[in-house]
C-alpha cells in the first residue's frame, strides 16, 4: 500500500505536513532518524504510520503519562485495538498481565524507567522490535529543557532488547542539544531532519501591567478555549478560586490524581471547559486542535519550555494567541528553585561525608539509581546546568523586554533565521490582541447559547 494511501484510510489525511514523509521513508529504508518538528505538526504520525508497515512491535519511550495516554486514546480512536502503556498508574496485577500479553500488541507506551527495568527488558528482548522512539529526545541533554538521567541509559536497553531501527523525536532542541541526542543515542549515525520551530498562525503578546486585572479582563474577552499556565500548584488553585464563578474553568497540576487528570483531559478535549488553569504538569502532546490561546501567568523558566507551552494552541491551523503576563520580579521564583539546585549540590557533596543522610533531591535520586558510584560526574552536571538555566532565564527576561519581532527573537535562539513574517506576528510588529470586540458581542454569544440549550429542552420534550 502507497504512502498516501495509507495516510488517507488508515488517519484520514488528504496530504502529510512537512517533514513526515520524509521522516517515515527514512525509517521505512531501515536507517535511523532524529526529527526535530515543531509542536502541533503530527509528530506522532512518523512512528504510527510506519508502524503499520513494519513487521513487529513499535515501543515508544514517552516522559509524561498524560501524554501516552493521549497517544493511546488516539490510536484507540482510529480503530487500533493493539495499543497500550505500561506505567505506574497500573497494578503490579495489570503490569504482569500486560507483559505476558506484550508480544500481541503492535504499539506499547512505556517511561524510560519501566523500559530500563529488568522484566521489561527481558521480556521485550524475547520479541519482535520493529521500532524504538524517544519521545521528547531532548531529555537526553544536559543543555535540554527536562533533562533526565535515565534517558542516558537507553543506548544501552535498546541495543539489549534488539531494537536497530531507532526515531528520536523533539520540537524544541538548540543545536547543543542535538548534538547531544546524536553523539549520546545514536553514536553521530542516525540522519537527521530538521524544521522550524516557528508556528506562523501564533500572535506573541506581553503586557507589563497588573497580572490579575489584565488576567480578567482577558478571560473575558478572548474567543474559544484556552490554557492558563502557572509556576506554581499553589497559584494555580488560587486562580481558580477567582476564576471559577464566571467561567467553565478547571485545574489541573501533578497533586492530582490519575483518574482526575483523566477527566478533566477528557472535559478539556471535548469542549466542557473553556479553560484550564495547569501548572506544565498539562499539555505535551495533548491533542486539542481548536486551542485558541495560551496565557502564561507567571513568566516561563525558558524559551524551551515557553515555546512547547504556546504550541498547544491552534494546531487546527488558524489564528491563535501567546499571551505573557510579566510583573517585574516574577522571576524570584526560578532563583530560588536555581538557588535548590545549588544547595542540591552542597548537600550531595556533604552526603559523601555523612553516608547516614537522607536525601530526597529527586534528580540525584534519579541519578543514584541508574549511575551508582558516579559522583564527580553528577557534580559537574549540576554545576552545567546551574549555569544552563540562569542563561535560559535570562533569556526569557530579555523576549519581554525587546523591543525588536519576538518570533525572530524565540527562532532565533534556535539558531533560526526567520525568513517569512505573519503581518500579524507580534505587539512590536502592530499585531493587535483578537478580541470580543463590544459587550453586544458577549451578550448575542451567551444568548445563543441560551437557544442552544432551550432547543435541545424543547426537541427532548417532543421525544
Amino acid at each position: 500500500m502507497e504512502l498516501t494511501e495509507l495516510l488517507k484510510t488508515k488517519f484520514h489525511y488528504d496530504h502529510f505536513r512537512p517533514g513526515q514523509q520524509d521522516i517515515i521513508e527514512t525509517l521505512l529504508s531501515g536507517k535511523s532518524v532524529l526529527g526535530m518538528l515543531p509542536t502541533g505538526s503530527g509528530k506522532s504520525l512518523c512512528y504510527q504510520l510506519p508502524g503499520y508497515l513494519l513487521d513487529g512491535t513499535v515501543i515508544i519511550i514517552s516522559p509524561l503519562i498524560s501524554l501516552m495516554e493521549d497517544q493511546v486514546t488516539q490510536l484507540q480512536r482510529l480503530g487500533e485495538k493493539r495499543v497500550v502503556a505500561l506505567n505506574s498508574l497500573l497494578s503490579s496485577w495489570e503490569k504482569q498481565w500486560i507483559l505476558n500479553e506484550a508480544h500481541k500488541y503492535k504499539f506499547i507506551f512505556m517511561s524510560p524507567e519501566m523500559f530500563l527495568s529488568s522484566r521489561v527488558q527481558e521480556t521485550l528482548q524475547r520479541m519482535k522490535i520493529s521500532l524504538v522512539v524517544v519521545d521528547e529526545a531532548h531529555c537526553i541533554s544536559q543543555w535540554g529543557i527536562d533533562f533526565r538521567p535515565e534517558y542516558l541509559k537507553l543506548t544501552d536497553g535498546i541495543k539489549f532488547v534488539g531494537g536497530s531501527l531507532v526515531l528520536a523525536l523533539t520540537a524544541t532542541a538548540t543545536k547543543a542539544v542535538r548534538e547531544d541526542i546524536q553523539r549520546l543515542l545514536f553514536g553521530n549515525k542516525a540522519q537527521e531532519f530538521i524544521y522550524s520551530v516557528d508556528r506562523p498562525n501564533i500572535s506573541y503578546f506581553v503586557y507589563q501591567e497588573d497580572k490579575l486585572k489584565k488576567l480578567l479582563e482577558l478571560v473575558k474577552s478572548l474567543d474559544g478555549s484556552g490554557i492558563i499556565y502557572c509556576a506554581t500548584r499553589k497559584k494555580v488553585e488560587e486562580l481558580y478560586q477567582v476564576l471559577k464563578k464566571k467561567h467553565a474553568v478547571a485545574y489541573y497540576h501533578g497533586g492530582l490524581s490519575g483518574q482526575e487528570r483523566r477527566v478533566l483531559q477528557q472535559q478539556f478535549l471535548t469542549g466542557d471547559l473553556q479553560l484550564l488553569i495547569a501548572t506544565n504538569a498539562f499539555g505535551m502532546g495533548i491533542n486539542k486542535d481548536n486551542i485558541r490561546f495560551v496565557i502564561h501567568y507567571d513568566l516561563p523558566d525558558s524559551p524551551e519550555n515557553y515555546l512547547q507551552e504556546v504550541g498547544r494552541a491552534g494546531r487546527d491551523g488558524r489564528p491563535s494567541q501567546a499571551v505573557l503576563l510579566y510583573e517585574e520580579g516574577d522571576e524570584y521564583i526560578h532563583h530560588f528553585l536555581q538557588e535548590q539546585t545549588n544547595q542540591s549540590k552542597k548537600l550531595f557533596e556533604i552526603k559523601q561525608k555523612i553516608k547516614d543522610l537522607t536525601f530526597e533531591d529527586p534528580l540525584i535520586k534519579k541519578w543514584e539509581q541508574f549511575f551508582p558510584n558516579e559522583e564527580s560526574r553528577l557534580l559537574n552536571l549540576l554545576s552545567h546546568r546551574g549555569t544552563t538555566k540562569k542563561m535560559q532565564l535570562q533569556k526569557m527576561l530579555d523576549y519581554i523586554k525587546t523591543s525588536d519581532c519576538r518570533r525572530k527573537f524565540l527562532v532565533s535562539y534556535f539558531d533560526e533565521t526567520l525568513r517569512d513574517k505573519n503581518p500579524k506576528c507580534c505587539d512590536n510588529d502592530g499585531a493587535v490582541l483578537s478580541i470580543i470586540t463590544s459587550e453586544r458581542e458577549i451578550i448575542d454569544k451567551a444568548l445563543s447559547w441560551q437557544m442552544i440549550i432551550q432547543k435541545i429542552f424543547k426537541n427532548a420534550k417532543k421525544d
